[in-house]
């Protein structure tokens, strides 16, 4: 059944289950197809990376002071390993704040007390000794944490902490929840809950300007493209370590905060630092990190050269300084788009200066309905214009939507920081492609398998071939063509049946039908059918042939020439001789694949057909082997050498039909040829005009000088009975013939 599909029905099929793609790419996209879900979230983190690593991050309002202090593999060779001695931390920060930083946060956790050295010096003293009790006066003012908190009154410094999802254990203590202008129900926030937090010594984060979070949590792939601005825990919000930062060096007491109830939670939308500045987030408080992929974006100085005084003042003064490790054995180096090994801090610092740059990557509460919008429009047009393309046109097609897809998105996402979904419509268009692509090559080796199955007896395989290479130049359907029309029959078939058993007439018949059928296939013929001794054949179908005519007479004048070359070789093996008669006709012919549902054939009716059988019947009355109707002359009048035969009422047809008789090709004539025809159109002028005496003078001269053409003697009987029974006054000079 397949098989008999119509182009269109194939072009309304491909359509169809170009739609079902677009369905089930829609359902995937809304997250129906949990089975695929995994796989489909991955290829979209994967088209976010690349969009980081190739686009450029949204321009900043104005140059944003961020260095990073790194306490690097040379730093611990000169000072010593981690942790260093609050003394050490509390020089680097004095350091800083000489050089001029306006605030200096700390992404390394103090939650560790320093021991004082007087209680080491007690430990070597005796439970007697009275210098105990003096060194316990002094304990005070020698303990390292009370020292590094002094230091911390004089500077703005922001510490930082962790925060956990699992464990419910604490450490140290929490700085003071955030204030807002207008404080949210906590309580319903769509926020996780902190189960606990290991955070610095109750005493620095006194003594600190403020403390953030710094814990970061990557996606399921392990990478960290996400920076929470917030966290939740007991009842109460706290700010991130970048959020923080950002917030001392503005100086603000309080912050605005904006919530969306979805599905009976409280999801957060945004957070207002001042009246003009948002720091879009998604609705568990979590802001894209616009990384910066731009060498020396952020400063680096080595915290070694900060303690020696070799760092550039002119890097710390008025920035946000943010110290932290680069160095591998203390653990902050994260996967991110960018790199697979990147330190912790400069995520920190891409957040920071995003904030206050405003240059943000929002993914837009609508991007959901934006996406699915490319999915449909994407899928939409390529399911309808697909189909109906060729393979060479379907990838460039196909790479355009792509194109204009990534453009659109890369444009929103340099100019206004949107960050849209190209892999689910990409996606779409490569399944739709793929699958158009499959379906043209199965169709075309159905179309393949088709064309051999219906024409592999009847038409050359080189035709074949190339019907399979153009299967848009025919069709099966039936339909009105001008073609040219072909029947042989091997004349005295009857009486040659009697004389041979049906061993030698199968042996006669595939002797003859051999050579035939090849000389057919040799000049592009089609084989309508064999019966018994006939051959029908006809050029023009079913790919188009502009030359059909001369094709035809090609092929016949050839199987005149092979069947006076098989009668010697009948006569060898011991079989009758044989000749043959051929006619064609050229004209409006149907042509197509015709039958009933138990058997069908592609071949060809009509009036023009009909004739052509019975001019095949006139061979012998002309005695000739070839004879072809006037049509068939006019389209090929300039490739052969003609001799007209007569101008003859056959039965069935009002209007007299002309019929020739191709001699030899064009160019291969002599000049007695030429000499012959051109007495032979005098006589039949002269025979058509009833001047008798001239035409029987003509066509006995004719008969005289070439007595093997039986057609001059036919004229001279039709003469003798002219002459006794004159025709009437409307004669238009044809005869009357009778027979088929």
């Amino acid at each position: 059944m397949a098989l008999r599909l119509s182009s269109t029905a194939v072009v309304r099929l491909a359509r169809i289950i170009g739609l079902l793609l677009i369905v089930l790419m829609t359902a995937l996209h809304a997250g129906k197809l949990p089975v695929l879900e995994p796989l489909y979230k991955r290829l979209q983190l994967l088209a976010y990376d690349q969009s980081i690593r190739s686009l450029p991050s949204p321009s900043m309002s104005g140059p944003i002071p961020v260095v990073i202090v790194d306490i690097d593999e040379r730093s611990l060779l000169l000072e010593g390993r981690w942790p260093w001695s609050r003394k050490r931390v509390a020089d680097l920060i004095a350091s800083l704040g000489e050089a001029g930083a306006a605030v200096v946060v700390l992404d390394i956790l103090l939650s560790e007390p320093e021991r004082n050295p007087v209680d080491e010096l007690s430990l070597s003293l005796s439970a007697t000794s009275p210098l105990r009790s003096e060194l316990a006066q002094l304990r005070e003012s020698f303990d390292p944490d009370r020292q590094l908190a002094e230091l911390l009154l004089q500077h703005s410094v922001v510490l930082g902490y962790v925060f956990q999802h699992t464990g419910g254990f604490t450490v140290g203590q929490l700085p003071s929840s955030l204030h807002f202008t207008a404080k949210p129900d906590v309580e319903q926030l769509a926020m996780p809950e902190m189960s606990g937090y290991t955070a610095p010594l109750p005493i620095l984060v006194d003594a600190a300007s403020g403390a953030g979070f710094f814990s970061l949590q990557p996606d399921r792939d392990g990478i960290i493209r996400r920076a929470p601005m917030l966290a939740r825990y007991q009842g109460e919000l706290y700010p991130s370590l970048s959020l923080e930062a950002a917030r001392q060096y503005l100086f603000l007491d309080e912050m605005g905060i904006h919530t969306e109830p979805i599905s009976g939670l409280e999801n957060v939308s945004w957070l207002g630092l001042d009246s003009s500045l948002r720091i879009p987030t998604d609705g568990l408080g979590n802001m894209l990190v616009p990384y910066r992929d731009v060498p020396g974006f952020f400063p680096y100085i080595s915290a070694v050269d900060v303690l020696s005084g070799e760092a550039d003042p002119h890097l710390l003064d008025g920035a946000i300084v943010l110290v932290g490790t680069t160095a591998p054995g203390l653990f902050d180096l994260r996967s991110t788009p960018l790199q697979s090994v990147f330190p912790g801090v400069e995520i920190h610092a891409n957040v920071i200066a995003a904030i206050l740059g405003d240059a943000f990557l929002v993914e837009p509460s609508w991007a959901h309905g934006a996406n699915f919008l490319y999915l449909l429009i994407a899928g939409l047009l390529l399911a309808w214009f697909l189909p109906r393309l060729g393979a060479f046109w379907q990838i460039p097609f196909s790479l355009l939507i792509v194109g204009l897809i990534i453009s659109l998105n890369a444009w929103l996402w340099v100019n206004n920081g949107l960050v849209l979904d190209s892999a689910g419509p990409v996606l779409l268009v490569v399944l739709l492609l793929f699958f158009n692509l499959g379906w043209g090559f199965l169709f075309e080796t159905m179309t393949r398998h088709r064309l051999k199955d219906m024409f592999g007896q009847y038409v050359p395989p080189a035709l074949v071939e190339e019907m399979s290479e153009q299967p848009g130049e025919f069709g099966f359907a039936g339909e009105e063509r001008e073609l040219s029309v072909l029947f042989s029959d091997i004349r005295g078939f009857t009486t040659l049946s009697e004389s041979l058993d049906a061993g030698g007439l199968k042996q006669l018949l595939n002797r003859y039908f051999t050579p035939m059928t090849r000389i057919i296939f040799e000049h592009r013929g089609t084989i309508d059918k064999y019966v018994g001794d006939m051959v029908m054949a006809f050029w023009g179908a079913p790919l188009d042939d502009p030359k059909h005519a001369v094709h035809a007479i090609q092929t016949a004048l050839e199987m005149l020439e092979e069947t006076e070359k098989l009668k010697h070789e009948f006569t060898q093996m011991g079989l009758p001789p044989i000749s043959v008669g051929i006619g064609i006709n050229s004209g409006l012919m149907n042509v197509g694949d015709m039958g009933s549902e138990y058997r069908r054939a592609y071949t060809v009716l009509g009036d023009a057909v009909n004739l052509a059988s019975r001019l095949e019947g006139t061979t012998k009355y002309y005695g000739v082997g070839l004879v072809v109707g006037e049509r068939t002359h006019e389209l090929a009048i300039d490739h052969f050498v003609w001799r007209e035969l007569d101008l003859v009422r056959v039965k069935g047809k009002e209007h007299p039909v002309r019929v020739f008789q191709p001699v030899c090709p064009a160019g291969s004539e002599d000049e007695a040829l030429l000499q012959e025809l051109a007495d032979l159109d005098r006589a039949l002028v002269a025979f058509r005009s009833r001047q008798w005496s001239e035409a029987s003078e003509l066509f006995t001269g004719l008969q005289q000088r070439h007595p093997e053409e039986r057609l001059y003697g036919l004229y001279l009987e039709r003469l003798q009975v002219l002459e006794h029974e004159p025709p009437a006054a409307d004669w238009d000079g044809s005869w009357v013939r009778t027979e088929k």
